[in-house]
């Protein structure tokens, strides 16, 4: 039945299962927008910048797993959008971006906001058009949302001019079709892969987000323990294994790849997973393997495997089925003293992590909170983690455990904790979400806490507050260390003191309720508080004092 193409969106959008709109409005979107309304299936969620509107639909897609949609403005609206489109490009979140321009008949006048929006999306997503023939606007949408549901998934554009809108739409509406890409190699190759493994004595793995995709954590936790390797995070922001198991060492550094060198380079033989090598900001040139050691990559992306450097086999799968059947081909081939010395490793790594564990956690007010919080929280919280200098003692006190419950920032871009966690707790009302961020990167997106007050999406939210850009000091002091440069001060940009930034004020003002945790006596009354009722809240955690700042002390 024919119908006018803006309602003709809205019912596909229904049809493929889509809950929520992300979005700030416009002029040219104003058709899309007039109707919307008339459908209670679908609801709009208002960010008050285009920035906070991208990271609440990454939080969205990637708790999800499904496609989240973005409506942008024109080209100012799709700009602003930008660098938060590249974070979801690179954490392969599954989005559906529109925006609108004023119309076809309009293109030869190059009138206000006229731009080339596919031109300026195709950087940051995997696929940009525009639709010109009304006849095509259905069609267009169901090829985005698959092109953004598959394997590598990943961010799209659709341009929509408000004339291809407002005409009539005569297209069938049905559920987009996605294709099944669980699958494992040949036999043969899975044999050859595991004589290449079996024989190692100080093996290692190394995993990515693929893994958290496919829903492999428990897969690879298996390999790893069958192997008695050790598993390092490569280009990760989910948990692809528990935080707490003793096979786990952390993630390699994103920054330096002198850092993924030193941990790699006695290896002799590397199973990767879900990830490609390596994505440090400075990453080492030379091969970081040693040369005669097999390398071993599995990934459903192809254009993953040996894409910076050699492998001895890459195998296309799903990491899910791919690790399951590698593990049942690695167990046939493993003789009786490689199984005894893999049992060994795996007894010792499970040695030293109850020697960790025993260890006292430092005694830093953020330590102290954190531990709080961890007491206070259920067992199944969910949180986006982008505490980035205080991370680690986040992740001491909350460690990633439960698959899709526990997400950091990825491609570099600040000011995803908020609005991230918003994301999660609208597709997870139920659950208890905490966005942990810090005071420099809060402030890329703080209003996202009055889309938080307009529609009581209750996350909550810590701001690590030490009144600088943290890492940055530390990734400069290396950065002079290499080059032997002597020491001088910091660069005076980095510093947010003197006039320490007013979260509570910041918060209030845009209908959070919030307190300041300053002192140790303030830990347990913010905690209680936080967690009192199911409406927003945040806390500003100083993690360190300002100089010379005076106390500023805050109700609970």
């Amino acid at each position: 039945m024919a119908t006018q193409g803006n309602r003709a969106v809205v019912e596909q959008l229904i049809a493929d299962g889509i809950t929520h709109i992300f979005g700030n409005p416009g002029t040219v979107e104003q058709g899309l927008l007039d109707v919307l309304g008339e459908y209670e299936a679908v609801q709009y969620i208002l960010g008050l910048q285009e920035t906070v509107c991208v990271a609440m639909a990454d939080g969205y897609a990637r708790s999800t797993g499904r496609p989240a949609f973005v409506q942008l403005h024109s080209g100012v609206g799709l700009g602003n959008g930008i660098g938060m489109l590249y974070q979801a490009m690179r954490g392969h979140a599954p989005l559906v971006v529109i925006a609108g321009d004023a119309g076809l008949r309009y293109e030869g006048l190059e009138a206000q906001m006229a731009a080339d929006l596919v031109g300026m999306a195709e950087p940051v997503t995997k696929w940009a058009t525009r639709v010109t023939d009304p006849g095509s606007v259905l069609r267009t949408l169901r090829r985005a949302v698959k092109t953004a549901m598959t394997p590598p998934r990943g961010p799209v554009f659709v341009a929509l001019p408000l004339d291809v809108l407002d005409a009539v739409n005569g297209e069938q509406i049905h559920p987009t079709s996605l294709p099944q890409t669980a699958s494992v190699p040949v036999p043969e190759l899975l044999d050859r892969a595991a004589r290449l493994l079996a024989p190692a004595r100080n093996p290692l793995i190394l995993v990515g987000d693929g893994v958290a995709a496919a829903g492999a954590q428990e897969q690879l936790a298996s390999i790893a323990e069958l192997w008695g390797a050790p598993v390092w995070g490569v280009d990760s922001g989910e948990a692809n294994i528990r935080g707490d198991h003793p096979l786990y060492r952390g993630q390699l550094g994103h920054m330096f790849g002198e850092v993924s060198t030193a941990v790699v380079q006695d290896a002799d033989a590397v199973l990767i997973v879900g990830t490609y090598l390596f994505p440090e900001v400075f990453p080492d040139l030379e091969n970081p393997f040693r040369p005669d050691a097999p390398i071993v990559h599995l990934d459903l992306d192809a254009g993953q495997i040996a894409k910076n450097h050699p492998v001895t086999l890459g195998l296309v799968a799903d990491p899910a089925a791919g690790l399951r059947a590698l593990e049942d081909a690695l167990a046939r081939t493993m003789d009786e003293p490689g199984m005894g010395a893999a049992s060994g490793r795996l007894a010792a790594a499970r040695a030293r992590a109850e020697v960790r564990r025993a260890q006292p956690a430092p005694d830093t007010l953020a330590d102290r909170f954190l531990a709080a919080v961890g007491r206070a929280v259920p067992h199944d919280v969910m949180v986006f983690d982008e505490a980035l200098t205080t991370s680690d003692a986040l992740t001491r006190h909350l460690p990633p455990a439960l698959p899709g419950h526990w997400f950091q920032t990825r491609g570099g871009s600040l000011g995803v904790g908020i609005p991230g966690a918003l994301g999660i707790k609208l597709a997870h009302p139920g659950k208890t979400v905490l966005g942990v961020t810090g005071d420099g990167g809060s402030m890329y997106t703080i209003q996202a806490l009055a889309t938080a007050a307009r529609y009581g999406i209750g996350a909550k939210f810590v701001v690590c507050n030490n009144s600088r850009y943290r890492l940055l000091d530390l990734n400069i002091e290396q950065y002079r260390d290499e080059r032997g440069f002597g020491p001088r001060p910091l660069p005076e940009s980095f510093d947010l003191a003197p006039h320490r930034l007013g979260f509570t004020d910041l918060a209030r003002g845009l209908g959070v309720a919030a307190v300041r945790v300053e002192q140790p006596e303030d830990v347990e009354p913010a905690v209680r508080r936080m967690f009192a009722d199911s409406e927003p809240f945040l806390v500003d955690l100083v993690t360190e004092a300002a100089p010379d700042a005076p106390p500023e002390r805050s109700a609970t």
